[in-house]
């Protein structure tokens, strides 16, 4: 299923959504900026992934050389104050609701991924991109912060003395120095970004939804609690999948040299 969320203008956000997977790809011409109509476009991309049970979301973009370039500044320049507010509380929300899914998230970058462009990726849980990537957030530049989760997001992904130098100074980095530091989890041959996000959300559509979730809150709890209590909660969240889950299954799958069929994909296949 294909979904299209227009900005007045032509498709913001082209939606393709099936059991396995939800692709967003940003198609805001001519740089993807966050205007109001693409982060309606991210939001419905989150309804499809939770009316859909997909195992992940990969966001993309459709625009050569550019992930997103950013903030609307054109739209922002119209704001008075109490607009500024409410477009910022929008874009905030619509990045805390991608941060919370369930599923997987993976940004894939290509081309600038820049101020807001940067924190809507910092908002998935993976960062796949080429050497041609350029990623930064030149908001001091304009007398600003990132205030969409930027500094908040970003020294909890490097480290606070890599996210301040890149914060304080507005420089961007290239592909190589943002796997060297982090920002990057994977480094692709350009132009193969998008296929091996869906490539790694295809694998996961395979795996036991129960265990990736499980999987997803004991990393959440390793920013959150003490080590003795993370090892706690690991160990409360790897019985349940013993007694309630579908580990039963997927030990049978390997004792009888099988590849597992696990409940919660069959229902969704």
């Amino acid at each position: 299923m294909t979904i299209h969320s227009d900005n007045g203008h032509g498709t913001a956000v082209s939606i393709e959504s099936s059991r396995e997977l939800v692709l967003a790809r940003l198609t805001h011409a001519s740089a993807n900026p966050l205007s109001p109509p693409v982060l309606e476009g991210l939001a419905d991309a989150a309804d499809a992934v939770e009316q859909s049970g997909a195992a992940a979301l990969v966001v993309a973009s459709g625009i050569e050389g550019f992930f997103a370039a950013g903030a609307d500044i054109k739209h922002m320049k119209s704001l008075d104050p109490p607009g500024f507010a409410a477009y910022g509380a929008r874009m905030r929300a619509v990045f805390a609701r991608l941060a919370g899914l369930e599923a997987l998230t993976i940004a894939a970058i290509e081309g600038l991924a820049l101020g807001g462009g940067l924190e809507l990726s910092l908002a998935c849980k993976l960062r796949i991109g080429s050497p041609a990537a350029r990623l930064g957030v030149p908001e001091i530049k304009l007398g600003l912060i990132p205030g969409a989760g930027g500094t908040q997001r970003l020294p909890r992904v490097i480290g606070r003395s890599r996210a301040l130098d890149l914060l304080v100074t507005g420089r961007q980095v290239a592909g190589e120095e943002a796997h060297a530091i982090g920002l990057l989890d994977r480094l692709v041959d350009e132009g193969e970004a998008e296929k091996v996000a869906v490539e790694i959300a295809q694998r996961v559509a395979g795996f036991s939804r129960p265990a990736l979730r499980a999987t997803d809150r004991c990393v959440e709890a390793a920013f959150t609690l003490d080590l003795e209590a993370g090892i706690t909660f690991e160990a409360d969240e790897e019985q349940a999948l013993f007694e309630d889950g579908e580990a039963s299954e997927g030990i049978a799958a390997f004792v009888g040299r099988r590849a597992p069929v696990f409940p919660s994909v069959v229902a969704r296949g």
